[in-house]
């Protein structure tokens, strides 16, 4: 199965590493005109450039997905300079750690925003665009934490919970006006978002509730993605997909 995302435009937010970057680079190899959107220019202009090098089309687009003004100014980009709007991925984020009584009210706030305020702003302001292609697909990024909570991740669990519930609300929304939106949960990813994970103690972790050896790649995330962006996947709407290499399937 060819999978194309030729003659479509997509905005991939967190798009200078990680997730973002091997979606950034697999959408554009499909066929797709990219919006590389994120905070950090030098980055987000790195993955642009490597794209423009071997012969796709992306633009960078900086801002803050918590910020409306800043999301509605990515969205303009694409529209702007590739035309219109075919594809939102929602994958920016971070991700604290701590419990309910040592997070402080303003980490908390900001764990919110980044992670499902952002969702939201990216949706709102994203379905316009969408509706005026006569569709378009939403893609957001919940990782397992938005299916299971863990010790010492209150906000973050929180957060993505809200994310795999408020995709389900999107898909039922806009499905009549053939707007599909599914979550992408990921496992362990070795990504720079799990840089400050001793290697240590990441291999234990691993051994210990993983059942498929070694890492998830961003790149295997980016390909699941970019089947889910496809008309490959034209009736799959309101689903969460796990890639954990099988960490949600028992109790461990």
């Amino acid at each position: 199965m060819q999978i194309t995302l030729e003659g479509k435009v997509a905005l991939i937010t967190g798009g200078g590493s990680g997730i973002g970057r091997a979606s950034c680079l697999a959408f554009a190899q499909a066929g797709a005109a990219v919006v590389v959107a994120g905070r950090t220019e030098s980055k987000l202009a790195a993955v642009a450039s490597e794209i423009v090098a071997a012969g796709g089309r992306a633009i960078v687009a900086v801002g803050d997905v918590s910020r409306g003004e800043d999301v509605r100014a990515m969205i303009a980009a694409a529209v702007q300079h590739f035309g219109g709007l075919d594809v939102l991925f929602n994958n920016a984020g971070i991700s604290p750690s701590g419990r309910i009584t040592d997070i402080s009210e303003e980490a908390w706030d900001a764990c919110i925003a980044a992670d499902l305020r952002s969702v939201f702003l990216g949706a709102k302001y994203a379905i316009p665009e969408l509706q005026q292609r006569d569709g378009g697909v939403i893609l957001n990024t919940a990782g397992t934490f938005g299916l299971r909570a863990a010790r010492e991740k209150a906000a973050y669990a929180a957060a993505k919970a809200g994310v795999v519930n408020l995709t389900r609300a999107i898909a039922l929304d806009y499905a009549r006006d053939n707007i599909r939106c599914n979550v992408i949960c990921p496992g362990y990813v070795d990504t720079p978002l799990n840089d400050g994970f001793a290697p240590v103690l990441r291999d234990a972790f691993l051994e210990r509730y993983q059942p498929l050896p070694g890492m998830v790649h961003a790149d295997e995330v980016a390909a699941l993605a970019l089947f889910l962006a496809s008309d490959s996947a034209r009736m799959i709407t309101g689903q969460a997909y796990v890639i954990d290499a099988g960490q949600q399937a028992g109790l461990y």
